[in-house]
């Protein structure tokens, strides 16, 4: 089903977002994971891209799998960096191919080492051109973007930043799933700010828990870095262990959700890092009822592993 179809339901919608494996014990992992936050009933799980399109066969191979293999609304993360218009007319193929029909179209972060985004040889500058590409070829095709409640880092002027978000928007994205972030301000901000813009499809919300003070740390050096609220910072600082710290970023997750979750926001996407606990945690503290499991099947073997 088409991203535009399924948030036509009249009801907050709940996603997750995975990252592809790169060993068979994180395979396990991630498949588990699914097994326990299938009961959630996620309205769509969405599948990261690396850097400098580091995991492009990885992405591939695990959005086709997750289609296959479980009853998930699959959308698969493409990027712009490291790829021609005709690689990526080939990746929608294999995925139209597969039964996926919904994307997220993205400009992409530079390699490791890099600080600028330079396109390949005919490939696309902004995501505008690569959701516009898409939407000619492959016009069944449910197309997501991303936006930034604090603001994109590469450009100040939050005016101009509204400008090229609505470009993709105009060019035929059903909606945007924004950035992670750790004040609803911030991203009731952004809401008003699309609305004077003339932006009208939905606003996803994009919530990850703090787990821990290098994590907290990563998310501040990160090109699309978070910015973290000295509430948030004094508590994770006075914290006497990890697993309080991970207390602390699953209360202060569940507060955003609750507050998000009574203003009726049209999403809540949970960037899980491939874990479960926080996210069923949060889930478990609204008092949701839960649907049935579905049962992870065995991971695949390589040739390496012992039958």
């Amino acid at each position: 089903m088409r991203i535009s179809n399924i948030l036509q339901e009249n009801k907050v919608h709940f996603s997750f977002e995975f990252f592809p494996p790169k060993t068979e014990e994180a395979s396990h992992t991630l498949f588990e994971t699914i097994s326990e936050l299938s009961p959630m009933q996620p309205s769509f799980v969405s599948v990261t891209y690396g850097a400098g399109g580091s995991t492009n066969e990885l992405t591939q191979n695990l959005v086709i799998r997750l289609k296959r293999e479980t009853p998930l609304n699959v959308v698969a993360h493409i990027t712009a960096i490291g790829a021609s218009r005709e690689e990526i007319k080939s990746q929608l193929e294999s995925y139209a191919a597969a039964g996926v029909r919904n994307v997220l179209a993205l400009r992409g972060d530079p390699p490791k080492g890099s600080t600028s985004f330079t396109p390949t040889s005919d490939g696309f500058r902004y995501a505008a051109e690569m959701v516009a590409f898409i939407k000619k070829h492959f016009p069944h095709f449910g197309v997501s973007v991303a936006g930034f409640p604090e603001g994109h880092p590469e450009t100040p002027n939050r005016l101009q930043e509204m400008d090229y978000l609505k470009a993709k928007v105009d060019a035929g994205a059903d909606c945007i799933c924004t950035q992670l972030f750790f004040d609803n301000h911030d991203f009731y901000d952004f809401c008003e700010r699309c609305e004077l813009a003339g932006i009208k499809v939905p606003i996803i919300a994009g919530i990850m828990p703090v787990a821990s003070l290098h994590g907290l740390k990563r998310m501040s050096e990160l090109a699309l870095g978070a910015r973290i609220p000295a509430k948030l910072l004094r508590a994770v600082l006075r914290a006497q262990s990890g697993e309080a710290i991970e207390k602390i970023g699953i209360h202060w997750a569940t507060e955003q959700v609750f507050d998000l979750y009574d203003h009726n926001v049209s999403g809540i996407h949970f960037y899980t890092l491939n874990h479960s606990t926080a996210t069923l945690k949060i889930y478990e503290t609204l008092g949701m009822s839960l649907g049935e499991t579905w049962h992870a099947p065995t991971p695949h073997k390589s040739k390496n592993q012992p039958g």
